[in-house]
């Protein structure tokens, strides 16, 4: 079992806020320093190709006011990629995205792509940056991930949250179990495995309590929860869920 179970906060959605309006405020960079200061062990970005979320000049900005460790999302792009490299982020995280969705849908079919990720993996590899690859709980997936030499692989878990509003943990159990055999054989290969995707305070326990797991990303509850109990009381709350779960 991993020792600590670290937490990614995503901060995404401060910026969607702020961008809702054109002016400054909310700001990221505050976020960021609240996280640090509530036990978050890591800032989680993306810079979207239409920026909707994080915008250019945050980045250098967000470094600049937190010590934590920060996890760039991206898509597998040669702009993104060019992007990372001169960012050189702790963590690079391709995820999948497309213009017209609301949110990241579902995993990278880095089986699928594996021709156009592989130079990325590679380039990411050589700026130093840690990749990691956000794909389904799938052996397939996973076995590629290997092969393209990424220590990282994040499991969405967007399955698992929606499973979980229809019915609770009972519903949500298969893919509990999918996600459990996923985050072994990861190891097994010696890749690190981290997951993210809908995990809020009521269902995260059983995600957390996978000895397996090195990390979880979380954002979109933590800044929904943040408008009623605070971003600190928020991210305090899923530190103690995550650690009570892990225990």
């Amino acid at each position: 079992m991993t020792s600590r179970l670290r937490l990614g906060v995503n901060i995404d959605h401060v910026a969607t806020i702020r961008n809702a309006r054109g002016g400054a405020h909310p700001d990221p960079m505050r976020a960021a320093e609240i996280a640090a200061a509530a036990g978050a062990d890591g800032i989680t970005i993306h810079l979207r190709e239409d920026r909707r979320h994080i915008r250019d000049g945050d980045l250098d900005a967000i470094r600049a006011a937190t010590h934590l460790p920060i996890n760039l999302e991206m898509a597998a792009t040669d702009e993104m990629t060019e992007i990372a490299v001169r960012f050189r982020p702790h963590a690079a995280c391709i995820v999948p995205e497309r213009r017209e969705e609301r949110t990241t849908e579902g995993g990278l079919n880095v089986a699928g792509l594996h021709n156009q990720i592989a130079p990325i993996v590679s380039r990411l590899n050589q700026a130093g940056a840690r990749v990691s690859l956000f794909i389904e709980p799938d052996p397939v997936q996973i076995a590629v991930a290997e092969v393209l030499g990424a220590p990282v692989v994040e499991l969405h878990t967007g399955r698992y949250a929606e499973l979980w509003i229809e019915g609770g943990a009972e519903a949500a159990a298969p893919e509990l179990e999918r996600l459990k055999l996923a985050a072994a054989d990861a190891r097994r290969r010696g890749i690190e495995p981290h997951a993210g995707h809908g995990l809020t305070f009521e269902n995260v326990g059983p995600v957390a309590a996978i000895p397996e797991v090195a990390e979880l990303n979380i954002g979109h509850f933590l800044i929904g929860e943040a408008i009623f109990i605070g971003l600190d009381a928020a991210i305090r709350e899923m530190r103690r869920l995550m650690d009570e779960a892990r225990r």
